[in-house]
């Protein structure tokens, strides 16, 4: 309907009416994501994942500068930066409230405390703020732009699966990505600078928006500790 002569994708979820460039998806071959979407733009005959770089942002300090003074920030102390949502389901967010008791370790370890997220975040924003108070809740109050430019300042980003965990990777920034029904084989964070937690639990990951078997173990299990563990490995590394 919308005149585009060449159709490719990979055949499945009822797509193959709608393409005239089918191709089969070989797993194996193509294990993560990024590796299937640039094997689209190929020919269907030869691409590796060696052959893919990494993505990478860039902001000017101009810029970084002008979006502190409109949002009435000081990025003169060590920043942390949480990033609680995930906008696929429930089942790949961190607890609240284990964000807010790792924002009370890194505060005491001398950091200042951004949380930043979407619109569509702000509940579990507020939700954090309100036991942790002194952590910044941004949820909401930024524009994409200006979220990518507080990131790029951080000296630690402490992220679910989700696309403020890509950004952060894409910056280059020391990085935490929290990975419970979603798997870092798939969708991992595309950076030397980043470390992967996760319980590796049998039941995951089952890629799920809500827990199917109601107990929510691979985050609950993933506690404060653990991950206040893996953040003092980062910085001795």
């Amino acid at each position: 309907f919308a005149r585009i002569p060449k159709r490719s994708g990979f055949i499945g979820e009822m797509r193959w009416m709608l393409l005239n460039d089918a191709r089969r998806l070989k797993t194996k071959q193509f294990p993560r994501m990024v590796d299937r979407f640039c094997a689209l733009a190929e020919s269907a005959s030869s691409l590796s994942s060696t052959d893919i770089p990494v993505a990478a942002l860039s902001v000017s300090s101009q810029q970084t500068q002008q979006t502190l003074q409109q949002l009435g920030l000081n990025g003169a102390s060590p920043i942390a930066v949480l990033c609680p949502g995930a906008e696929y389901g429930p089942a790949k967010r961190w607890p609240a409230h284990y964000f807010a008791e790792l924002a009370s370790r890194l505060e005491q370890a001398g950091y200042l405390v951004w949380i930043i997220g979407s619109s569509k975040d702000g509940v579990i924003g507020r939700e954090i703020h309100s036991l942790h108070p002194t952590s910044i809740d941004l949820c909401g109050k930024t524009t994409l732009e200006q979220a990518i430019d507080l990131i790029s300042l951080a000296a630690l980003v402490v992220s679910n699966d989700s696309g403020l965990m890509h950004v952060a990777a894409a910056l280059g920034r020391p990085l935490i990505a929290i990975y419970g029904s979603s798997s870092a084989n798939f969708t991992p964070p595309l950076s030397s600078q980043a470390q992967v937690v996760t319980l590796d639990l049998e039941c995951s990951p089952c890629f799920k928006r809500t827990c199917p078997l109601g107990h929510f173990n691979c985050m609950v299990g993933l506690t404060p500790e653990l991950v206040f563990a893996k953040i003092r490995s980062l910085k001795n590394n």
